[in-house]
């Protein structure tokens, strides 16, 4: 059975070894064992702080086979986005140009460099091992266990939030949105890019990207149709942040072109309509829906899925093994949500 929970010290070559596995992209878990030693410790000293409203904390999960202890995936939540540099991204906008004279009226998509999300909260770092891919169960543990944290401690997080989606880029480490743009500003591959804003921050390289609105038909065709467009191994996390109610067509990454989506947090299905339950400890009674259970700590987060026969205002029964997942007893609270 998987379960999520917060990571600890102890995890770093086991989340230094998915950072290897990652597609190039995810540039929020570098393969660097310093720098995810760094978020790791970020990550505990969030844990530990009385949070009043959205700072500079940083939340790392893992996703974990607790019959085994391997660590199969990881995602991580950065509180607000830019607190200690801007979060920048490209706006899809459409710059009107018209003559009267010549009775002319041409609408042309323009890409403006913006900070716009500065501020948000950031999901990131977003990685299944490849053999779990596949589990749609494991897919959504990752994802969306996250957003039950949130749900459950909204002071800690930004009235909205926002998820870069890893774009369109080749098994060479080329991206056809980086060699049209980016490449021009700083003389460097896609992959190369990437690697220096894991490391140094992203906003190093947007500097020098233009600061002047770029005409997307001017661009290589190539580069066109990747705008907007979802690396294959991002699609299965991408649809389900849709389903989420994730807005997806107002901004791209300054990178590879891949969408940047937002939404409101409170919208998001997984806070909306999430439930609240009181803890029995005895014999389950299983059922034919999977519903996304997690206890309301802190620290001692964890989530999983679980196959269960309850109605809303009902307290939930969790067998022994259940309940030890969770790190819950009888009185305690957790936070549902069904499968989608």
């Amino acid at each position: 059975m998987l379960v999520q929970r917060l990571c600890c010290t102890a995890d770093l070559s086991a989340i230094e070894a998915l950072a290897a596995a990652s597609p190039v992209g995810v540039t929020s878990l570098p393969a660097d064992r310093q720098r995810l030693a760094e978020i790791i410790e970020s990550s505990e000293a969030s844990m530990a702080e009385e949070v009043a409203f959205s700072g500079e904390e940083r939340y790392f999960f893992v996703l974990e086979d607790a019959d085994s202890g391997r660590l199969v995936g990881c995602s991580s939540i950065i509180a607000a986005a830019g607190f200690s540099e801007p979060f920048y991204t490209f706006r899809n906008e459409m710059f009107v140009h018209a003559s009267r004279e010549l009775g002319l009226h041409n609408r042309i998509h323009v890409l403006s460099l913006c900070h716009d999300l500065t501020g948000y909260s950031l999901l990131a770092g977003f990685h299944l091992q490849p053999e779990y891919q596949q589990h749609c169960s494991a897919m959504a543990l990752n994802a969306r266990g996250r957003l039950l944290f949130m749900a459950s401690h909204p002071q800690r997080f930004a009235e909205s939030i926002a998820v870069e989606i890893v774009g369109i880029s080749d098994e060479q480490g080329n991206a056809p949105f980086w060699d049209a743009v980016g490449r021009h500003f700083f003389a460097v591959s896609y992959s190369e890019a990437e690697l220096i804003g894991s490391s140094r921050g992203r906003s190093f390289l947007a500097e020098l990207m233009p600061g002047y609105p770029i005409y997307v038909p001017m661009l290589s065709d190539e580069a066109q149709e990747v705008i907007g467009q979802v690396h294959p191994s991002a699609q299965g996390v991408f649809d389900i942040l849709l389903r989420e109610g994730f807005e997806t067509d107002n901004y791209v990454d300054i990178f590879d072109g891949g969408p940047v989506v937002h939404a409101k947090t409170a919208d998001l299905l997984s806070v909306r309509h999430s439930y609240q339950a009181a803890v029995q400890v005895g014999k389950s009674a299983g059922g034919s829906q999977r519903w996304l259970v997690a206890n309301g700590q802190v620290g001692g987060f964890r989530a999983t899925m679980l196959e269960l026969d309850w109605q809303p205002g009902q307290p939930l029964t969790l067998d022994n093994r259940q309940a030890e997942l969770l790190q819950v007893a009888a009185g305690d609270a957790v936070r549902l949500v069904k499968e989608v």
